[in-house]
């Protein structure tokens, strides 16, 4: 029998109802766990399903793919489309709307509901109850489900925070960040930071805040849950010369054969199934060998290659300390990204730069746009923010030596990150409340993943919803129906279509029907706009 969790009696704990520490059960035999693991959530941002070496790419991504090497690989791990709604999903375990985070953060002077711009106080932060668990609880990079106090991550249960309270940022000086009406912040655990302008470039420094924080945390005795959220690969296109180096030249080919060559890897590698076809070109796309500007098309991808490679080396950096504290292996390790790559700025992307500057640099603000996201999201249709296959679906790699025994596995089980915080709190021993701090808490919507990460066949979602600036979707079993904004409703069999090219509404009326009245539902208990 595959080992499993459950928990023990409920205790009080300072507002939070919270679960004993757990048990672990082989055969008929219980034993008490004397140490619980530490939990390490790593979230890239606007990288698509198959940007990482063991996902298809052609990236270099060594510390990854030896994680998804030393651990398992989910196919069908779902986020919420966008970065501040899956933000809201993963840190609470609802529905973004349940968290307040239906669509993008706001400043908190907007009416509360469903689509406030900032997680609201009916739910209950995995930090938060990690915390209570006697867990210590470290934050680094970008937060963005609250732009002011008291919804900063220290006011929402992390003992520790250095990072990004807001967007998208320049790397390299987010002063300089160009984005129309929009100010950036910034913070060192409760007070505002302002970096230095000289050797400053933001994927470093939420390592480097990382690593510090796990090395003034070595001595002590509490288990930790570090959230490491970086900002890569997210436009603007910046990156350091020496990794843009690597890349220059390597995308000559084309989207189109560099997708084919993608693919092909995936179905060797067994993510996916050999018969499937890939998607073709949006009809917004130029086909590569009629493209004009080929050598700045290629420098766009290769900065945006090197971004995702800076990340990956500081993954490393952070493995490595584990290592060198001898907590890797009793530390539990999950990465995922926020959503699909983003065909934000059109087929050929957005320039903003300034006097002609090369890409790459502080002045240069560029992103990668459609033609490239296209390849991002092999073999998906779509993007960030919409809700088909290639807005929503990530890569979801997870590793524990000591508490996972598969090793370079394949898991092809529904997963969705309202199931983070139940996996969290069934590692921590911890339970979920109906109360925190005063305050009736919305039941938590996810399921924990442990069953998957044993190898055994977990109950899936009956239903699972997704709402995005009016891009909606509903998965059942493996139909789904989607759609986008003022658009018709659509319905794909994923057994044989998930990269949904083959729309059977039609065919399926009674299907149709079935999930559209379950969406309804949804909408109505959620408080989704249903414009």
């Amino acid at each position: 029998m595959a080992r499993r969790s459950f928990l023990t009696k409920l205790t009080k704990s300072a507002g939070a109802t919270i679960a004993a520490p757990y048990f672990i059960t082989s055969g008929c035999k219980k034993t008490l766990t004397k140490k619980r693991p530490n939990i390490l959530l790593i979230m890239a941002d606007d990288m698509g399903f198959s940007d990482l070496g063991c996902y298809g790419s052609e990236i270099n991504t060594p510390n990854l793919d030896a994680l998804a090497k030393a651990g398992i690989r989910l196919t069908h791990f779902y986020n919420a489309a966008r970065c501040c709604p899956t933000r809201a999903s993963l840190l609470t375990g609802l529905y973004p709307h349940q968290a307040g985070m239906g669509a993008m953060v706001k400043t908190n002077n907007t009416t509360p509901g469903p689509y406030q711009g900032y997680i609201n106080d009916q739910c209950v932060t995995i930090a938060e109850l990690l915390k209570q668990a006697d867990y210590k609880t470290l934050m680094a990079g970008k937060w963005h489900v609250g732009e002011n106090r008291p919804n900063w991550p220290v006011d929402r249960g992390f003992d520790h925070y250095f990072g990004l309270i807001s967007g998208a940022a320049n790397y390299f000086d987010y002063t300089k960040t160009k984005a129309e009406g929009v100010t950036r912040t910034m913070a060192l655990d409760d007070q505002p930071f302002i970096p230095p302008k000289d050797n400053f470039y933001m994927t470093d420094a939420i390592t480097d805040h990382a690593v510090k924080m796990l090395s003034d945390h070595e001595k002590n005795d509490k288990p930790f849950f570090m959230y490491v959220a970086y900002t890569a690969p997210h436009w603007p296109l910046h990156a350091l010369p020496q990794d843009i180096k690597k890349y220059k030249n390597k995308y000559l080919d084309g989207w189109e054969k560099l997708q084919q060559k993608r693919f092909d890897k995936q179905k060797a590698m067994g993510l996916f199934d050999e018969t499937w076809s890939l998607p073709p070109l949006d009809k917004e796309i130029t086909p590569w060998d009629n493209v004009p500007n080929k050598e700045e098309m290629d420098l766009k991808m290769a900065i945006y290659a090197a971004q995702i490679d800076r990340m990956d080396q500081g993954i490393g950096r952070i493995f490595e300390l584990l290592k060198q504290q001898n907590k890797y292996n009793d530390t539990i390790i999950m990465f995922l990204s926020d959503n699909g790559g983003c065909a934000e700025g059109g087929p050929w992307g957005f320039d903003r730069r300034q006097n002609g500057l090369a890409p790459g640099g502080v002045d240069s603000y560029m992103s990668y746009g459609q033609s490239w996201a296209h390849l991002s999201n092999t073999p998906f249709t779509y993007y960030k923010k919409w809700v088909h296959e290639g807005g929503i679906a990530t890569p979801f790699i997870v590793s524990w030596p000591n508490g996972i025994k598969y090793k370079n596995e394949i898991f092809h089980q529904t997963g969705h990150i309202i199931d983070i915080l139940p996996t969290c709190i069934d590692l921590a021993g911890a339970g979920y409340p109906d109360t925190f701090k005063g305050k009736k808490i919305v039941p938590v919507e996810g399921k924990s993943l442990l069953p998957v990460f044993n190898g055994d066949t977990r109950k899936r979602h009956d239903y699972l919803f997704w709402e995005h600036l009016s891009n909606k979707a509903v998965l059942h079993e493996n139909w789904k129906l989607v759609k986008q904004k003022d658009h018709p409703w659509e319905l794909y069999d994923q057994s044989t279509d998930r990269n949904e090219l083959n729309n059977v509404i039609e065919k399926y009326p009674d299907i149709y029907k079935k999930l559209l009245n379950a969406y309804t539902d949804w909408e109505l208990k959620c408080g989704v706009n249903n414009k």
